[in-house]
């Protein structure tokens, strides 16, 4: 590891349009780069010279560019992008581009790193790395920091997993996202305000071992995502997904009878609630009458309380029908 690396925003870089080429407007602005260095560009030039500048509002695009919605709050939605990114209204950006268009994400931007790449490399004859940074909040921290959606030349994660730290410890879960740390530090040299778009980073001594994945391992795999969806989401999906168990094998089960007092002990244990649950007689069933959403939620929560009375239940609800029911059965 280096002890000393230097950052600086290149100058000369004129307003891109579409068409340009980004690695020979970096060639004409004589950044002086050498071998090894990175080279990080601003998604937004990237955007431009490859025509995704368009009219129209985020709202009219967003549609579009989107992949599946992970979470709403407002007028905020935070998406995942067809890229695999997750991000507030899949990254669409309407700064320091003219009045009443918008700038879409690059359609591929690990391939617009590799195409710089392979400019400087058949140009200048020198192998740099290239990354396309672009700004990500954090699901657990305020503010937003730049981050590596393309990447060419380098290894954009450095695993360092059974390796020792200088203690003698056994590192078991350290992935570095080094990419991602190149991206943050490049704009503290490139910044919002000002006009930037592209930095230099010399002295870091990135990896090459497989370097034509680009940022893709940056993504985390949907089957490893704790958090996929937001709170509320989470809920709908859980009522969405609800499978009825069919009603020849409830009746199997509850040989006819079910002890209603467990039952109404089951229902005062979840406590208060938002929606009118009324309990069958029989104790057969429990419904809810109510918001579709907080009634799923709460029916969720008399699941569990069942099971603690040795009870089983099925979610049983009617297409239109505003009233979701519990039917009940002996486990």
């Amino acid at each position: 590891m280096t002890s000393r690396v230097e950052i600086w925003g290149l100058d000369g870089i004129p307003e891109v349009g579409s068409g340009d080429d980004i690695g020979e407007l970096l060639i004409r602005a004589d950044a002086g780069l050498r071998d090894g260095d990175v080279v990080v560009v601003t998604s937004k030039v990237v955007s431009k010279a490859e025509g995704r500048l368009v009219h129209g509002s985020r709202e009219e695009h967003l549609a579009a560019e989107t992949a599946r919605v992970v979470a709403r709050r407002g007028d905020t939605q935070i998406v995942e992008t067809h890229h695999g990114f997750v991000m507030a209204a899949a990254g669409i950006d309407a700064s320091n581009v003219p009045a009443g268009t918008v700038a879409l994400l690059p359609r591929d931007p690990d391939a617009s790193a590799r195409a710089i790449h392979q400019t400087l490399r058949t140009e200048l004859g020198i192998d740099v790395a290239v990354i396309v940074s672009d700004t990500m909040g954090r699901p657990w921290r305020d503010g937003v920091i730049d981050t590596a959606i393309g990447a060419a030349g380098l290894d954009v994660l450095w695993d360092l997993r059974g390796q020792r730290d200088t203690a003698g410890h056994l590192l078991e879960a350290t992935v570095v996202a080094i990419a991602d740390e190149l991206a943050s530090a490049a704009d503290l040299v490139k910044g919002k305000l000002a006009a930037t778009p592209v930095a230099v980073i010399r002295g870091f001594p990135f990896t090459r071992n497989d370097p034509d994945r680009g940022a893709r391992p940056l993504i985390r795999p949907s089957g490893d995502d704790m958090f996929r969806l937001g709170t509320r989401e989470s809920r709908h999906q859980l009522v969405a997904d609800a499978t009825p168990i069919p009603g020849d094998a409830i009746e199997a089960a509850t040989g006819g009878t079910v002890d209603v007092d467990r039952v109404r002990r089951a229902v005062r244990a979840i406590g208060p609630v938002d929606v009118d649950l009324a309990v069958a007689a029989d104790g057969s069933a429990v419904s809810a009458d109510g918001d579709p959403l907080d009634a799923g939620i709460v029916l969720g929560r008399l699941l569990s309380a069942l099971a603690a009375e040795d009870l089983c239940g099925s979610v049983d609800t009617a297409p239109g029908d505003a009233t979701a029911a519990i039917r009940v059965y002996r486990a």
